[in-house]
């Protein structure tokens, strides 16, 4: 009896016998190269969804290569989150516990009449106040950005921040 040839892997019996056959060793190889702490069980299992999903593309003789790359892959991207939390975590201002409650309400009550303000600035307005103020780039380096001049940059800032003072009291 002649074994048929499968080009794709959609087949439900196919691909649980893949998974039979890999995830063991996609969870051997995951978990020694990266350690239990970035979860290679959930990214085992994402690999076999993303191979899932990609059924049709993928004939059983590249599965394993699939598999493993995708794995890697995952566990890459995990690498990359827990360098971004560990680096906020590290640079995050810090929190005041002795701030009252009144304060914490008013703090909130003022970002919400900020971004609501900000977002009534016309979007040249808005752009360069961001730029400037967020991104804390200098008027020469916002007029190169927006293929403007420097005092058409510092037009539209000051024109920003004069409605914004005229929004919001407090400021």
């Amino acid at each position: 009896m002649a074994k048929k040839l499968h080009e794709n892997i959609c087949e439900e019996a196919l691909f649980n016998s893949l998974f039979k056959k890999y995830s063991n060793d996609l969870y051997n190889f995951l978990h020694y190269r990266y350690g239990e702490y970035l979860n290679p069980k959930d990214k085992t299992q994402e690999a076999f969804i993303k191979l899932w999903e990609n059924c049709k593309k993928v004939t059983p003789s590249k599965a394993k290569s699939f598999l493993f790359t995708i794995g890697n892959n995952l566990m890459l991207n995990e690498v990359k989150h827990q360098k971004v939390v560990l680096n906020y975590q590290k640079n995050k201002p810090k929190s005041h516990t002795h701030e009252s409650p009144e304060f914490l309400m008013e703090e909130g009550e003022y970002m919400q009449k900020l971004q609501k303000a900000i977002s009534n600035l016309t979007e040249a307005q808005r752009t360069a106040f961001l730029l400037s103020r967020v991104e804390g780039k200098r008027h020469k380096e916002i007029a190169e950005l927006l293929n403007i001049s420097t005092k058409a940059v510092e037009k539209r800032i000051y024109g920003a921040l004069k409605k914004l003072r005229e929004t919001i009291s407090e400021l």
